[in-house]
């Protein structure tokens, strides 16, 4: 793990904590166990669970999610595109997982500060496990692609046991939302 940063470790672990609140959330809506929180000067402003199944929407993800809860927030307060960078370029989020790439890429476009993780995401990670979209770029990906992200922080391992404990419980359990299951869901198999 690496250090952690500029908050204060309680903290750091405090903020987790509540990300892992988000995640049993999800877990009990029977989504993948991925929550988080966004903090700015020491105070969750936004938070998020995956909610791709609810929504029959694979970018539900939670930091999509609590992203999306505070631009609602900002727009109703008619803040300028600048002021909206501005802020974000102050919060902090706080994940389960470490983001996929999509989320790495959107955390990195709002200008996002720092992120802390729980366990790392060795499929689809864009901050160091499969991409390092967290490390500042001043290129686009690609000619007439994404804007260039702004880059972030980035620290993990932070309460990583528990984050693969909730994903192992929703594994188990099996995923009844998916289209044909490699294995029988749990109660099938007893039955």
């Amino acid at each position: 793990m690496a250090s952690l940063g500029e908050e204060n470790p309680n903290d750091t672990l405090i903020f987790m904590d509540l990300a892992i609140e988000q995640a049993k959330l999800a877990l009990d809506s029977l989504e993948v166990p991925v929550g988080c929180v966004i903090v700015e000067d020491g105070k969750v402003i936004a938070s998020g669970r995956n909610r791709t199944n609810e929504t029959r929407n694979a970018t539900r993800h939670a930091e999509m999610e609590a992203i999306d809860s505070l631009l609602q927030q900002w727009r109703e307060k008619r803040l300028s595109a600048s002021e909206v960078a501005e802020f974000f370029s102050k919060c902090n989020l706080y994940v389960t997982c470490e983001p996929c790439i999509m989320c790495a890429a959107a955390l990195s476009i709002v200008g996002i500060k720092e992120v802390f993780y729980g366990c790392a995401n060795d499929k689809f990670g864009g901050c160091g496990s499969i991409l390092s979209l967290h490390s500042s770029s001043s290129e686009p990906l690609m000619s007439g692609g994404a804007p260039p992200g702004k880059g972030f922080k980035c620290t993990g391992g932070i309460m990583a046991s528990e984050a693969v404990s909730l994903f192992r419980n929703f594994y188990e359990q099996g995923n009844p939302n998916a289209p044909k299951p490699h294995r029988p869901l749990a109660h099938q198999a007893t039955q």
